[in-house]
């Protein structure tokens, strides 16, 4: 295998759970706690509900469970299915390096393969760290959106290397999943681009999907390429186009990158969080019929991501407006909140709503995008219609890790996003074996507390 295979390889290999410290295991244990919230509140959309009619109608020998539900499915299927419903209100975990994405994702893989194999806590718990790292430490290496690519080329890599931890793969089997989830499996960037569709929100469920088989081909004796990042017409020759060096890893002295993540406080991209957050604070200052202007600064990634398509000022679809920093900051101002409810028909539609937008404009400050990725800068000016002016700015929206979610912030969350679903005594209980998992012997009881 090749240098950047073996390094992945034998990481994941050689990580236990008693390398993990005491604060890894419980951040991992906290992105659990958002991860099934989220998954709940994003049950009952359409591309759930499709997905999860796909899956049921696949039987297994190795029967894997859907969340929400006692249905089952082949592992891979189950995986895709649940990760749909983790992604589908763009609620879920990020990390940014500024290369990056939803790291979140991943996990519906190592729960696919847990559940069958009656996998204990400290397993599932491991696996997510080493998911983790993989697909950061990539991350940082290589901005893949910069290069056209969508963040599924990394995400299927960490989800073959949680998998195959769940599966006791060894140091070469795991290096032949590695390859098999690198090659056949490159997601352009379009997913992301002008109108968006629901694939918006399944393209990381597929990547999931496909980490899942890489795995479970490489157990059965499926050999990959010998050399699919370094060599010719690996990976980065082919889509980076430079060589590319990984690492080093979490352990020992060397913080863990599951700590550097950050968890969204509205349903919404990543770096559309800052403008919300300083639409909501300005709101009880001013009436939105007295708004002139609105004039919104920040850096380079936010404005070309959310504000630059002609659809993000126009959105039709859900999957647009979550992206869009000129609708979600006109509808702050004028709901006073951002909610999973806030991108139905008559929501985007609102006339007052895009009166907003036509008023609002959006531009990249220089200094916020030197200072980005540690900062995620943002500034608004608000005019009213008597002249006047009215500011705020924030480098650290609320869920970024410099500004985070406590733990009982996370629990609202869950609980919010549960609500209508789940009972009271339903949430409470699954909350207990989310905060226990480290207790747990299996996962049969978590998720029969989630079935809706």
């Amino acid at each position: 295998m090749d240098r950047t295979t073996e390094i992945l390889s034998d990481y994941a290999c050689q990580l236990t759970y008693e390398d993990l410290p005491p604060t890894v295991v419980h951040q991992v244990k906290r992105t659990l706690v958002d991860t099934f919230g989220c998954a709940l509140g994003g049950f009952h959309a359409e591309p759930s509900v499709i997905a999860r009619r796909l899956a049921s109608r696949v039987a297994s020998t190795t029967p894997a469970r859907i969340l929400g539900t006692k249905d089952t499915s082949a592992p891979d299927m189950a995986g895709f299915a649940n990760g749909v419903m983790v992604r589908y209100l763009d609620y879920n975990d990020s990390y940014f390096s500024p290369g990056g994405g939803h790291p979140s994702d991943m996990i519906p893989a190592i729960l696919a393969v847990a559940d069958p194999l009656g996998s204990d806590g400290p397993t599932v718990i491991t696996a997510i760290a080493v998911a983790y790292e993989v697909f950061c430490r990539l991350s940082d290496a290589v901005v893949i959106g910069d290069l056209g690519w969508d963040q599924g080329m990394f995400s299927v890599i960490g989800a073959a290397c949680g998998a195959g931890k769940v599966m006791g793969l060894e140091r070469r089997a795991m290096g032949h999943a590695i390859s098999l989830a690198v090659v056949p499996n490159l997601p352009l960037g379009v997913t992301r681009v002008g109108e968006l569709s629901m694939w918006k929100g399944c393209a990381a469920a597929c990547a999931t999907r496909a980490g899942i088989f890489a795995a479970q081909l490489a157990q059965e004796g499926i050999t990959g390429p010998e050399a699919p990042f370094d060599g010719p017409r690996g990976l980065w020759d082919q889509a980076v186009g430079q060589p590319v060096t990984v690492g080093p890893f979490g352990g020992g002295h060397e913080p863990f990158r599951i700590a550097a993540t950050s968890f969204k406080f509205f349903p919404s991209q990543i770096h559309t969080q800052g403008p919300i957050g300083l639409a909501l604070a300005l709101r009880p200052q001013v009436n939105p019929s007295d708004i002139a202007a609105i004039r919104l600064w920040t850096y380079r990634t936010a404005v070309r991501s959310a504000a630059t398509d002609p659809q993000k000022w126009d959105p039709q679809t859900r999957e647009t407006a979550d992206h869009s920093i000129p609708y979600l900051v006109a509808t702050a101002l004028h709901d006073g909140a951002v909610t999973p409810a806030s991108f139905d028909h008559d929501h985007l539609q609102n006339p007052a709503v895009r009166r907003l937008i036509a008023k609002s404009t959006v531009e990249e400050d220089p200094e916020f995008t030197q200072r980005f990725p540690e900062e995620l800068n943002c500034a608004m000016e608000i005019t009213t219609v008597s002249g006047q002016r009215l500011m705020a700015h924030t480098p650290y929206p609320k869920g970024h890790r410099e500004n985070p979610l406590q733990d009982v912030d996370l629990e609202t969350k869950f609980r919010q996003l549960a609500e209508g679903v789940l009972r009271e005594s339903q949430s409470r209980a699954a909350l207990a074996q989310l905060w226990s998992l480290e207790h747990a012997p299996k996962l049969d009881v978590l998720f029969d507390h989630l079935v809706i």
